[in-house]
């Protein structure tokens, strides 16, 4: 090899290695380029999934909130009538105690103990009507959910807890209960 070949071989060796140098420094640069759009497609990617997550929320919510504002306005329409419905239950109770103290043997008053038993029937129905039921356990056997114990009496012929007499009828409204029945309640004689 001649002193120019030697020469021109240097020169190309030295170019290839400055072109190596220039390749790695780009190489380097285009993946620094890469990590950071993966670093930034990482954090696009979690804050896309924080977002879903935040909206399932807001739309659980929603949904929570729609369900709960029916709930009450269907509680609202059924028990809209509680305080009117209570308020006629001592006429009921008027009405009942009236036909107690009519003697059916006296000719002159049937006519009225007529009259008084289709106007308390007729007020049962209407009141019936809207949701409003008559609670009357004589016989049954006695739930504190439903009936006020008054009395406890002993009475060797009914089993324990068994309501004997009823003092006040009970009501409810919708399931409701609007005024517990007054009862006379039954137990094992000593």
């Amino acid at each position: 090899m001649s002193e120019q070949d030697k020469v021109q071989a240097a020169e190309q060796a030295q170019a290839a290695a400055e072109q190596a140098q220039t390749e790695t420094v780009q190489l380097s640069d285009e993946q620094q380029i890469i990590a950071k759009l993966e670093a930034e497609l990482t954090a696009a990617r979690q804050q896309a999934a924080e977002q879903t997550d935040l909206a399932l929320r807001i739309r659980a919510d929603a949904e929570n909130i729609k369900r709960r504002s029916a709930m009450d306005v269907e509680k609202a329409q059924k028990f809209a009538l509680e305080k009117f419905a209570g308020d006629l239950l001592p006429v009921i109770d008027n009405l009942e105690r009236s036909l107690s103290f009519i003697d059916p043997a006296n000719d002159a008053l049937k006519s009225v103990a007529e009259g008084v038993e289709l106007t308390l029937k007729s007020f049962l129905d209407t009141v019936a009507k809207f949701g409003v039921n008559q609670i009357n356990p004589q016989g049954q056997a006695f739930n504190p959910d439903f009936h006020q114990a008054m009395s406890i009496q002993p009475n060797a012929d009914l089993d324990p807890n068994t309501v004997i007499f009823v003092m006040q009828k009970g009501y409810e409204l919708n399931g409701r209960l609007l005024r517990p029945a007054l009862v006379g309640v039954s137990k094992k004689p000593d």
